[in-house]
């Protein structure tokens, strides 16, 4: 029996592919990126977070 096992399915490899594949998209428009977060938000009710100004 072999020590290393052959692995079927590489779920960082395919995180990488992914955010890679989002990251040249949104450089190229990145109002899509806005759009795509506030469906993602408005799907899961996810209310945006605001960071208060100092004075």
């Amino acid at each position: 029996m072999s020590k290393t096992k052959a692995k079927k399915f590489d779920a960082v490899k395919m995180m990488r592919e992914i955010r890679e594949k989002l990251s040249r998209e949104y450089e190229k428009n990145p109002q899509k990126q806005k759009e795509d977060l506030e469906s993602i938000r408005k799907k899961y009710g996810v209310k945006p977070k605001y960071s208060r100004k100092m004075k």
